[in-house]
């Protein structure tokens, strides 16, 4: 299927990780030219390099979502390299596990403003050129967590779902200008993330990493972790010409894992 983005322009926050990487990499795989922006500019450059050795466009930014006030900055210098914004990915890193009680006001107010607000502001600053040329994806990355609160992950579960109702919002407000907001939710997807939620959660409740493994792919109908280039092909669908019709949505990579309808 042609997906109708040759020679988009993407910006991919969190790209040199593990999911913005394989959501960069997928991007580029269409014709899209990606900016690759890190708070890592090494990891950053390390997936802008992977791409243009398989053929593709691709240029590597540092950049801090907790430095708000530098992101007109920081943007500028992405539109001089290659353009206006055409495909936004929001992926931000995530907190630390923690218990939903007894967190610091100020831990509140600084994931708040990396997870949160930095999201709002950057979409604030593709906007106006995407309503103007009447084409645009704001594609924002969450957690399943915003559809079944996972067991200590309080500062997620809660911080996440406020994006939910952002792009909701959102998505009501630019539809009619030919831009479209939606948010993606994976499962248990195999990166060093939760590679790290799993080792946590081994170390709290005393048993191996694999039997912590073993148990979660137990609760995953499709009976495995995924892999991240599955969790990017959505990401590519969703920026895709085809996918005009879809805005306002959650869609769940998961394997089946979250129980819910």
């Amino acid at each position: 299927m042609d997906l109708g983005i040759d020679d988009r322009h993407a910006l991919v926050m969190g790209a040199g990780g593990g999911l913005g990487g394989a959501i960069a990499r997928a991007l580029a795989a269409e014709g899209v030219r990606v900016a690759a922006a890190d708070l890592d500019q090494a990891a950053a450059e390390s997936t802008a390099a992977a791409i243009r050795d398989d053929g593709g466009d691709a240029t590597a930014f540092a950049w801090d979502l907790r430095e708000i006030d530098a992101f007109e900055a920081s943007l500028d210098r992405v539109r001089v390299a290659g353009g206006d914004i055409d495909i936004l990915v929001n992926n931000t890193g995530g907190p630390p596990p923690t218990a939903i009680v007894g967190i610091d006001p100020e831990d509140w107010r600084k994931h708040f403003d990396s997870m949160v607000v930095a999201v709002m502001r950057l979409t604030d600053l593709v906007l106006p050129a995407m309503r103007e040329r009447g084409w645009g994806r704001i594609i924002t990355s969450a957690s399943s967590g915003v559809v079944a609160p996972i067991p200590n992950l309080g500062i997620s579960n809660a911080l996440r779902l406020v994006l939910v109702g952002w792009s909701k919002t959102l998505a009501g407000e630019v539809g009619g200008d030919g831009v479209t907001a939606n948010i993606v939710v994976p499962g248990r997807i195999a990166t060093a993330r939760v590679r790290s939620l799993d080792e946590a959660k081994a170390g709290r409740e005393g048993v191996s990493v694999d039997e912590v493994i073993a148990r979660s792919i137990g609760a995953i109908p499709v009976c495995r972790y995924g892999e991240p280039d599955e969790y990017a092909a959505a990401f590519a669908f969703l920026a895709s010409a085809r996918a005009s019709y879809i805005t306002g949505s959650v869609v769940r990579v998961d394997g089946g894992l979250i129980a819910s309808i």
